[in-house]
């Protein structure tokens, strides 16, 4: 056999031995996603599940059909099937599957610094629930809130320590305390601008103890001195949500009547941004590098 048979020969072995290599490489890798993608699957029912009958019965009871109250069966949820008059399920169901999938595959990927995926996803799981009741309901309810202190202070012992956890989290009480007493005022010069103008005052809060006890949570996780910048963060996403609310009723013509009867729930943006701090540290680092 010529020389050149022969290298050619080795050439076209190694080849073969890269492209099995490689195939087996990406088998392994696509039967390695499906934990992550049934995991994220999985948080999604929850999330859409608790956020069907907490707010209503505030107990784990059977969900029902938010059209016509019909109620299903555990197989029709799971599968995500219509009710049995033929109602679709909301746009939001489908929505929280899709984004705890992806969330769950980006943490199997790149878990986070000392939780891991398992803790990272009970983490997300937990965001997911308060993100949807609030923004739907502007609830913080008190089983959600009793479930976060006890994850919060999992989460803080496990990325700080404990004088750093502890911090975190009242701080987070005592500014939120501070604003929500500002909130309060706001509440009672709204409702003497009602009665004023011949409205029946409402309930209405500007902040709710929810929230308050929302960013305590957060501030075990986030820790001393993160806290700061979660809240600020937040605020920030709310105000300029808030801007935007502004503009579109000046432009509609209704600021002067309809300024006061508008109000956004905060818990969302604390959300997010404590899951931006948590899970993209990177991308804020490159924003404020300090």
């Amino acid at each position: 056999m010529k020389p050149v048979e022969i290298v050619t020969i080795r050439l076209h072995r190694g080849r073969s031995l890269q492209r099995i290599s490689y195939w087996n490489y990406n088998e392994s890798m696509t039967w390695t996603l499906i934990i992550p993608a049934f995991g994220g699957w999985f948080a999604g029912l929850v999330v859409n599940y608790l956020a069907d009958v907490l707010p209503m019965t505030r107990s784990l009871s059977r969900p029902a059909c938010q059209q016509c109250d019909l109620a299903f069966s555990p197989l029709e949820y799971s599968l995500l099937r219509p009710c049995r008059n033929g109602h679709a399920r909301s746009v939001r169901t489908w929505i929280t599957q899709l984004v705890l999938v992806l969330a769950s595959l980006y943490i199997w990927v790149t878990p986070p610094d000392r939780l891991g995926y398992v803790l990272g996803l009970i983490v997300i799981t937990y965001f997911g629930l308060v993100f949807v009741i609030d923004l739907e309901h502007r609830l913080i309810l008190h089983p959600t809130s009793i479930f976060g202190g006890i994850l919060g202070l999992v989460v803080g012992l496990l990325a700080h320590k404990l004088t750093a956890t502890l911090a975190g989290g009242l701080s987070g009480l005592a500014i939120m305390l501070f604003f929500y007493f500002l909130g309060t005022l706001f509440a009672r010069f709204r409702s003497k601008r009602m009665a004023a103008a011949g409205q029946e005052p409402d309930d209405e809060e500007a902040l709710g103890a929810g929230d308050v006890i929302l960013v305590t949570i957060l501030g075990l996780m986030l820790g001393w001195p993160l806290i700061w910048f979660g809240l600020l963060f937040g605020i920030l996403l709310g105000g300029a949500v808030s801007l935007l609310i502004v503009l579109w009723l000046v432009m509609s013509r209704r600021y002067g009547t309809n300024a006061l009867m508008y109000f956004i729930p905060y818990g969302p943006y604390f959300i997010a941004s404590a899951y931006l701090i948590i899970f993209f540290p990177r991308w804020l680092a490159m924003i404020v590098p300090d």
